[in-house]
């Protein structure tokens, strides 16, 4: 019964996928980021440093516990744990598979202008945050919706925002996170992925018990120990392949404008598919215009809005050109150069036909080529289980945070206990349901809620711009 209803819902949404992100959302995510990289003169640029300063230069594993909502830098680890997840792992190994190494060009355009979008979304989120009757701060982008949008019109815009939040990031997304950690942990270990949905619960339930505290407590430490121990393996990967590095550069800013050559298919058809699978996982790793951080960098106590925005932009960089990049290299360099069992289209697509490679296990496969075959898929399973976890505590916040909007006036408690087991149940259905679905469903909730929150965005223009400029006095 599970697998007709999946085979039925799958080309359904595929279709609708394919229209929303080749038609719509690259013209959004690449028409907000030229828009503020324009309005706010390349604040990506500017203020980089001043923003990696403000991340690295009061960098804390222990915040503290607020009176109320995070430290900035609480705020940005909870925010990265929501943009280092699945998405720089499995998504990158699919934008490959599916776009040639030239995606990760493209991925790297959108963080780019991204990095002015997530400056504008964290800005505004302080500017129009509340502060509820039990002193918790509530914010994100429901809250600017509003202010932009006046009267019938705006509510419907929140209101369709907070829906697609809830099923894209507290449901559906959650279900990608555990999917990917169960089918990893089980080609890894040899553990049916149902023990691992099993073993998520009942973490994930405790620290959904604690609040943003807990949260908050367990990503500012949690973030800095994950990333770094993939990025020391990345960084082995490449000390062992060091020769094909220029190479592997090479074939990204290659395939970029001729991915056809690695891909097949004719020019137009291939550079579609390039920079279609490099806007919608660099949307999906880095969520830069998604809407969905703002609900983090809206705890952050700072004096002036322009401080989180500034540093809101770290956490893109950190996610994109850091961690995504570095398993991208990862996997290009033993597996798409001249000794990598996918060099060719030919070779791509026996492997792809034979099963032999997947976006799921692309990663495990390219750590394997030097650490060995299990301790590559031990390795990667292991990051990709903290990753996903960290995401699924964030995105079930951000979740929240929407329910109490739409439903919690009266009594918020009720409200949230009930959004946590639903939660739940979703996050143990993920390692039970196929990759594909799973995916196509998030992808499809992700493209509406970028829809409200692009308009916002463009409709409160002279708010950040007004921020950035009494910041600059």
């Amino acid at each position: 019964m599970l697998e007709t209803i999946e085979a039925t819902l799958l080309p359904i949404v595929q279709n609708i996928n394919t229209y929303l992100s080749n038609y719509v959302l690259i013209f959004l995510l690449v028409g907000v980021g030229l828009w503020y990289t324009i309005k706010t003169r390349f604040v990506q640029v500017r203020y980089f440093g001043t923003g990696m300063k403000k991340v690295f230069g009061n960098l804390s594993l222990k915040g503290g516990a607020q009176k109320q909502g995070m430290s900035s830098f609480q705020a940005l680890a909870t925010a990265i744990a929501a943009q280092v997840g699945t998405g720089n792992i499995v998504g990158a190994s699919g934008a490959i598979l599916t776009g040639g190494p030239g995606a990760i060009f493209w991925m790297w355009v959108i963080a780019f202008l991204g990095m002015a979008t997530i400056y504008a979304e964290a800005v505004l989120a302080q500017k129009t945050r509340k502060v509820d009757k039990d002193g918790q701060i509530q914010g994100g982008p429901v809250y600017y919706i509003t202010t932009a949008f006046k009267g019938g019109f705006g509510k419907f815009l929140a209101g369709f925002f907070a829906v697609a939040v809830i099923l894209a990031l507290g449901f559906m997304g959650c279900m990608v996170q555990s999917n990917s950690i169960g089918s990893t942990i089980e080609t890894a270990f040899g553990i049916p992925a149902w023990v691992a949905g099993v073993v998520l619960v009942v973490i994930c339930g405790f620290i959904f018990l604690g609040g943003v505290k807990r949260l908050a407590s367990v990503c500012e430490k949690l973030v800095p120990i994950m990333a770094a121990i993939f990025l020391l393996g990345g960084l082995v990967i490449l000390v062992c392949r060091i020769q094909y590095v220029p190479a592997t550069f090479g074939m990204i800013f290659q395939y970029a404008f001729q991915p056809n050559a690695i891909i097949g298919g004719t020019i137009g058809y291939a550079i579609k598919e390039a920079i279609s699978q490099g806007a919608k996982r660099g949307l999906f790793s880095n969520e830069a215009g998604m809407g969905s951080t703002p609900h983090a960098h809206a705890q952050a106590n700072v004096e002036k809005a322009h401080d989180q925005g500034v540093v809101a932009m770290a956490g893109v960089f950190i996610d994109t050109f850091v961690v995504l990049t570095l398993n991208a290299l990862v996997i290009i360099s033993t597996l798409y150069t001249k000794d990598g069992i996918l060099h060719t289209p030919d070779m791509l697509k026996s492997a792809l036909d034979g099963g032999v490679v997947t976006k799921a296990n692309l990663a495990q496969t390219a750590f394997g080529t030097v650490f060995g075959g299990n301790i590559g898929a031990i390795f990667v399973a292991v990051c990709l289980f903290f990753f996903a976890f960290s995401t699924i505590l964030s995105w079930n916040m951000f979740g929240k945070v929407n329910v109490v909007y739409l439903f919690g006036k009266k009594n918020p408690k009720a409200c949230t206990t009930i959004y946590m087991i639903i939660a739940l149940v979703f996050v143990f259905c993920g390692t039970l349901v196929s990759n594909d679905l799973v995916w196509e469903l998030t992808d499809a909730f992700n493209y509406l809620m970028v829809l409200p929150n692009a308009l916002a965005l463009f409709a409160m223009t002279k708010v950040v711009a007004t921020s950035l400029k009494e910041a600059e006095k």
